[in-house]
């Protein structure tokens, strides 16, 4: 009898042991998932990264080592744990396959945040949209385009093509084209142009803005004008810029043409 209080009391102590040390591995390894959260926080908010970004990386860090510590203490219990990896395993991988596209979105989204191809407030055209970016989100970049509609682009389409930000110079360039009959004064119409262009306050000179003939049309000959300003500027100057030309011209007898036929009537002679 006494032999068998003795091993009851030995197992007692043993498995007392591995729950004070299960204990332990718990308390000092949530600590540690604590602490190596906030440094990585810390240290992502010093590189400048998204704060969304930052608020999914650390919190993802801190829950897989919180579960790593969880499967260290449960092994010092003496439950096995290979099974209990495995599970995870496949529910994982059920999960990556169920969820592909979505997993591929955020892994783009996971890298325009952290290379900043483009920003909040940004102008841009990114899978075959263009709009002004009003979020960027782990799976989806938000777009609000000039008549005011909102356009979601998954981000994965985002990165999968060209990116065209028109922001990031802080300067556009606005294609205007002009044209003039062939009759008119070729010369007058380049300085009334040119003039148009200079009396904007809100036009570079430097870059200096062009004002060249374009081409000899079927029945103009067209001007390009092409003028520099702030990227907040290109609707305001472009739609000036065309009322301006169109009153300047008038006033100063230059005409605009448009597309015309002449049609002849051959009368037929007498039998």
């Amino acid at each position: 009898m006494s032999f068998s209080f003795d091993n009851l009391q030995s197992l007692i102590v043993s498995f007392g042991l591995n729950i004070l040390w299960a204990l332990v591995i718990l308390v000092i390894g949530w600590w540690l998932a604590a602490l190596i959260a906030r440094w990585l926080r810390r240290a992502l908010v010093k590189a400048e990264v998204e704060p969304t970004l930052i608020g999914f990386l650390s919190n993802v860090t801190y829950y897989t080592l919180l579960t790593f510590v969880i499967l260290a203490a449960l092994a010092r219990l003496g439950i096995q744990t290979t099974s209990i990896i495995a599970v995870l395993g496949a529910a994982g991988l059920a999960v990556g396959l169920a969820l592909q596209g979505a997993l591929s979105n955020f892994a783009a989204g996971a890298l325009i945040l952290f290379f900043k191809p483009y920003r909040a407030g940004d102008y841009v055209e990114i899978g075959g949209a263009a709009g002004t970016v009003e979020q960027i989100q782990i799976f989806n970049t938000i777009l609000a385009t000039p008549d005011r509609k909102t356009v979601i682009v998954p981000n994965a389409q985002a990165t999968g093509g060209n990116i065209v930000n028109y922001t990031t110079k802080g300067t556009r360039r606005v294609d205007m084209v002009f044209g003039i009959g062939y009759e008119d004064d070729i010369l007058k119409a380049k300085q009334l142009l040119a003039t148009v262009l200079a009396e904007d306050e809100r036009i570079f000179n430097d870059p200096a803005p062009a004002v060249a003939v374009l081409e000899l049309a079927d029945s103009s000959v067209n001007f390009a004008v092409r003028p520099y300003v702030k990227v907040e500027d290109y609707w305001p100057v472009l739609f000036d810029t065309t009322e301006k030309v169109k009153l300047l011209f008038d006033q100063e007898g230059i005409s605009l043409p448009y597309p015309q036929q002449e049609i002849h009537l051959i009368q037929p002679g007498p039998n």
